[in-house]
């Protein structure tokens, strides 16, 4: 009999994160289903195979046995073991009553985290001692079996031309995040539009979907023949035909990263080793140039930070996290009770409109 796992979801992120783990459960010959909390996610998202859960009823009534959550908190009235897979690598946000960096904070929520790797394991294995109602297992992130194995992308190459695609020069991948504090996007206008009047690289660019308007148009009225920009919510076959990214303080550096590709950013927040960051814009081509030339004493940093992030490159991870699942549901650890949040559950079943206890 197939068993049936939930996705529950909150943001459009979440699509790219969870299709490589619905493909191995489906692969498995198991059952999935999505639902949706609130309005964030863009429903035309899904795709036709999949099935989508009109409400708190209908996830009861389908019986979960697990519910995967690429996010930081689940309602206790859903069924199901609850599994958080992480929404993103370990991020430099503190929250500012006590300093504690976002990705360690608790939540009273889970039953399993699957972390993915020995950076963020190693602090969840010192909170799972600490609080003792959740278990920790290192998976690595479903989100990035893709770009380990390459069957699974169905559209590489498709936001390129053929002749594109032939060309042996070195592409630059440009991304950006859309906060407009952060943001170096409309700084490097300039820049990337001189640069790629040179004919030695060839040059994508691509933003986040809640990018502003006025950038996008600008970077649009800026393409010609080296210069290609991309709108897509999947920056994975970019990423993958890129030689190295361009960027400033956007989450795609850590995924670029883990592909043991360099990267260059400017004016990033929070600069590290192993990458090269500048903080004046003439100084981006001299960079490129350099990094371009994956020079060991870069290249091993990097080597050094994807060992301790994210070392699985076996396009598993999905894999794994089904595994650590289904083996604490086949072997129930001893665990103390999850906290009870009174107040967090009545605004929760507000808002899913659910009052059955």
């Amino acid at each position: 009999m197939a068993k049936h796992f939930l996705f529950y979801i909150s943001e459009n992120y979440a699509f790219q994160i969870l299709r490589p783990l619905q493909d191995e459960i489906q692969r498995r010959g198991d059952t999935v289903a999505w639902f949706v909390e609130g309005n964030n996610v863009n429903r035309a998202y899904f795709q036709t195979q999949e099935t989508q859960l009109p409400d708190v009823q209908a996830v009861i009534d389908f019986h979960p046995i697990a519910v995967f959550v690429p996010g930081n908190m689940i309602p206790s009235f859903i069924p199901g073991l609850k599994v958080c897979v992480r929404h993103g690598f370990i991020g430099f946000k503190t929250r500012k009553k006590d300093g504690l960096n976002y990705s360690f904070i608790i939540r009273d929520c889970f039953d399993l985290y699957c972390t993915h790797g020995p950076s963020m394991t190693d602090t969840f294995k010192l909170l799972e001692q600490k609080h003792q109602f959740f278990k920790v297992v290192e998976t690595g992130f479903c989100k990035m079996d893709p770009f380990f194995d390459h069957s699974m992308v169905t559209d590489k190459g498709a936001a390129t031309s053929t002749t594109a695609q032939k060309d042996e020069r070195p592409v630059v991948l440009f991304s950006s995040t859309f906060s407009p504090r952060m943001s170096q996007a409309e700084a490097l206008l300039p820049t990337i539009k001189r640069l790629s009047q040179d004919t030695k690289w060839r040059w994508l660019v691509t933003f986040h979907p809640k990018m502003a308007q006025s950038t996008v148009d600008a970077y649009k009225a800026a393409q010609h023949e080296n210069l290609t920009f991309i709108e897509t919510d999947n920056a994975m076959p970019l990423m993958l035909e890129a030689d190295l990214m361009l960027g400033d303080n956007s989450s795609m550096l850590v995924e670029f990263l883990m592909l043991n590709k360099p990267v260059v950013t400017m004016k990033n927040e929070h600069p590290k080793p192993h990458f090269i960051n500048v903080t004046d814009a003439e100084k981006i081509e001299q960079s490129i140039e350099y990094a371009l030339t994956r020079p060991p004493e870069l290249m091993d940093k990097l080597d050094d930070y994807a060992a301790q992030t994210h070392p699985y490159t076996d396009g598993q991870s999905s894999a794994r996290i089904l595994d650590a699942t289904q083996d604490m549901l086949d072997n129930p650890p001893k665990l103390k009770n999850k906290p009870f949040n009174l107040i967090r559950s009545i605004k929760m079943r507000k808002k899913l409109s659910y009052w059955k206890w």
